[in-house]
């Protein structure tokens, strides 16, 4: 209710500028995608079919920017459980049949000032704490107020007041997969260009206010710094970096009583068409016990630990994940704008008691059309003392106006 006051006044404010001359661009994409997965200790194998669809309209005029888009996620073939429907006979595939209002917004939007009111797309920093789950069919969006102050030159506040998450389960979403889930969440970052990156103080009050929902024990406070930043240190030679870090504890009526740290270090050698990556990534933990490790529930959780997702959810002994990878790129080869290819992989252990989680390989190509891309893709993950061996394999092609 509050989100639709809250767009519905500012619309009214908005009216009398409406009335004069307004640009208007229309907003379509589409995604069609095949996903087969394949895990031990589940008999059946899962495939889905599925086919995203998102189309709206953006009005302007002059600072006033109103925006309303639709989508919609229909399977073509559902051989697979979605996480909400029947029984989980085949593995999980977290895209159910979906029609939902994806974006509505008004936004106010100068140089020193940006605000936007309604339900929109958040995406702060490299989304390891907020993030829009763009890989998932029905993406998450936040019903929230955010502000975007610039009072000097390399400064920049960002601060959002958002009292509900519109999940990936769509509008069928019941119990711990709620379509939404409300709550008071803000999240402020206060940003300062330096020689060597943006460095960027944050603090990010998640209120999951839902008792469905791991009885409150995702609500969580976390304050941290991160550097970001590139240098060029030959010719076509370009360093690429990210350091952060963040200490996390129980928030609002999270029953739990718990300290975890996160660390990230992570660095990408671009040399010509070649990039070469490597990182280490740490969700701490406590005591050891459910839920008291270092957890993100509004990330962004499939750019993360591997995309087999066998880790969205922190284990009570937390991980650290050691990756690298390599990629290649070409650009322009005949009718084609672009191809890449990439490889990563990724070793994980506990963050106490040196326990070897497992390890995982990811593949992924890509060929860029015009405004048309096509990806392949392959996990697997091989487990030694969490979870068991699993297989994906992707074919996608997405396409936006």
């Amino acid at each position: 209710m509050r989100f639709w006051i809250s767009t519905a006044a500012a619309l009214a404010a908005a009216a009398p500028a409406c009335a004069q001359e307004v640009t208007v661009k229309p907003l379509l994409e589409a995604r069609t995608r095949y996903e087969h997965v394949d895990q031990a200790g589940i008999a059946d194998t899962a495939d889905a079919v599925t086919i995203r669809a998102r189309a709206g309209v953006e009005l302007s005029h002059g600072p006033w920017v109103a925006l309303g888009e639709a989508q919609g996620n229909l399977a073509v073939v559902d051989d697979y459980y979605d996480g909400l429907h029947g029984l989980a006979t085949r593995p999980t595939i977290g895209d159910p049949n979906n029609v939902a209002i994806y974006r509505a917004q008004l936004q106010y939007r100068t140089k020193p000032l940006t605000v936007t009111a309604g339900r929109q797309r958040i995406m702060l920093d490299d989304e390891r704490f907020v993030g829009n789950a763009s890989f998932r069919n029905n993406a998450q969006t936040y019903d929230a107020v955010r502000t975007e102050i610039v009072p000097a030159k390399g400064v920049k506040l960002d601060v959002t007041y958002a009292w509900d998450v519109r999940t990936i389960w769509g509008t069928d979403g019941h119990g711990a997969r709620q379509r939404g889930v409300g709550g008071n969440n803000v999240f402020a970052n206060l940003g300062l260009a330096t020689p060597v990156g943006t460095l960027t103080g944050f603090a990010y009050l998640i209120d999951q206010d839902e008792p469905e929902v791991q009885g409150f024990r995702l609500s969580s406070q976390s304050y941290g710094a991160r550097l970001a930043g590139s240098r060029a240190i030959a010719p076509q030679v370009k360093l690429t970096y990210q350091l952060s870090w963040a200490r996390q504890s129980d928030y609002h009526h999270n029953p739990n009583r718990y300290q975890a740290d996160y660390w990230l270090a992570d660095a990408t050698l671009d040399l010509r068409s070649w990039k070469l990556n490597a990182g280490y990534e740490v969700l701490g933990a406590d005591g050891g016990g459910a839920l008291t490790s270092f957890q993100t529930p509004l990330s962004s959780l499939f750019k993360f630990q591997g995309w087999a997702d066998k880790l969205t959810v922190t284990p009570p002994n937390g991980v650290r994940d050691f990756y690298a990878g390599a990629g290649y790129g070409w650009k322009k080869l005949g009718r084609i704008d672009a191809v890449a290819l990439q490889a990563v992989w990724h070793r994980y252990q506990s963050d106490r008691l040196d326990q070897h989680y497992g390890d995982e390989w990811n593949l992924l190509a890509t060929v860029q059309v015009k405004k048309t891309q096509l990806s392949a893709r392959y996990a697997r993950y091989e487990a030694e003392r969490f979870a068991t061996d699993t297989s994906k394999f992707w074919l996608q092609a997405d396409w936006k106006y």
